[in-house]
């Protein structure tokens, strides 16, 4: 399918790695022209290189920027002025017991995850309005929905995305500018996979049984039943940064393997 993202402009944040590196890989696929963002420079460009080893038709830019702080995501927007699509998808996670969550570790994943997404919003937003066109899609996840008792502040900040998402979404009504939200659920992510490996390492077990014991006890509630792929995230996302998506906005869509059993 030609999803017309040809001369379409993409920002993808935290897009070294993961499921921001497979929605990279997806939209310059496509032919569109991606700002790849990391805060290591030697990172950016062998995510440049990965992506271009994909088949990328679109042009590569590097965008080396920590966007966790106002004045990093304020360089970030100097650099890049405009852009058609924005994928606020950078984020931390850190299971941690409620108790022992301080304030620093509430104000930082809050920072990371939330802010970064509302300080590029602000700055894109305005134009895409102005040109009657644009995408906006922040990666939120099941947790948002399903908070996760062993990590609550990361959950909020799920939360939080939903609401953001929606609240835009209200303000674009009448134009052709979209703002959504895509809701994995557990993901092959770079992170999981050293989690995984950890855990069967500690359990001298092997990786597919500490997968297969996850979704037994943590997420039992799960139809796929393994940690789907960047690859699955990224070829819904991609969708919705695209001109074929028009009627879909204001919305929070799955791709979490079933894992939310609400309807609705």
């Amino acid at each position: 399918m030609d999803l017309h993202l040809k001369n379409k402009s993409a920002l993808v944040t935290g897009s070294t790695a993961g499921i921001g590196l497979a929605i990279a890989t997806a939209l310059a696929r496509e032919g569109a022209d991606v700002m790849v963002n990391g805060r290591s420079a030697a990172r950016v460009a062998a995510a440049i290189q990965k992506i271009r080893e994909e088949g990328a038709t679109g042009e590569l830019l590097a965008s080396v920027a920590d966007i966790s702080t106002a004045e990093g995501a304020a360089a970030l927007a100097r650099q890049i002025p405009s852009v058609d699509i924005l994928v606020n998808n950078v984020g931390i996670y850190e299971p941690k017991s409620f108790e022992e969550i301080t304030d620093d570790d509430w104000l930082h994943i809050f920072e990371v995850n939330v802010m970064s997404g509302i300080r590029l919003s602000r700055a894109y937003l305005p134009g895409m309005k102005e040109r009657n066109w644009g995408r906006i899609v922040f990666i939120s996840s099941e947790s948002g929905v399903n908070i996760p008792v062993e990590m609550i502040h990361y959950g909020m900040t799920k939360t939080a995305q939903l609401a953001i998402s929606r609240g835009l979404a209200e303000t674009t009504a009448g134009t052709g500018v979209t703002v959504n939200t895509v809701m994995p659920g557990p993901t092959r992510s770079e992170g999981v996979e050293q989690f995984v490996e950890q855990m069967a390492a500690a359990r001298k077990a092997s990786a597919a049984e500490v997968e297969e014991e996850f979704f037994k006890s943590v997420r039992p509630s799960s139809l796929l039943k393994r940690f789907a792929t960047p690859e699955e995230v990224a070829a819904l996302v991609a969708f919705v940064c695209s001109p074929l998506s028009s009627a879909t906005n204001g919305a929070a869509l799955r791709a979490d393997g079933g894992v939310v059993r609400s309807i609705y």
